[in-house]
């Protein structure tokens, strides 16, 4: 949810996975003193990639709804996963709330 707007994560991944580079990717939703929350992106990049918040940033204006843009892009090694493969959304959101 985005400022009384519903967002799906899913369908911002799934943008977020056409970009070049792109090996990992998961959408989650931060808190946000404006809106409730907003929308935060954490992105694994392939080997030898290279990609900065502003690129996806750029893509995600071409391909997606304003207010489906995640406000927050971060790039991490990998993304945390549990034994069946699945990447944990709940570890994600706890890094990102913790930090607020």
């Amino acid at each position: 949810m985005h400022g009384g707007y519903n967002v799906y994560p899913r369908e911002v991944e799934e943008v977020l996975y056409e970009i070049p580079g792109v090996a990992q990717a998961s959408v989650v939703g931060t808190p946000d003193e404006k809106y409730g929350q907003q929308g935060t992106a954490v992105i694994a990049l392939s080997p030898g990639a290279h990609l900065d918040a502003a690129e996806v940033e750029r893509f995600a204006r071409e391909n997606l709804a304003a207010y489906k843009i995640p406000r927050i892009i971060e790039f991490v090694e990998e993304l945390p996963k549990g034994p069946s493969g699945k990447i944990l959304k709940r570890e994600i959101v706890a890094m990102y709330t913790k930090s607020s």
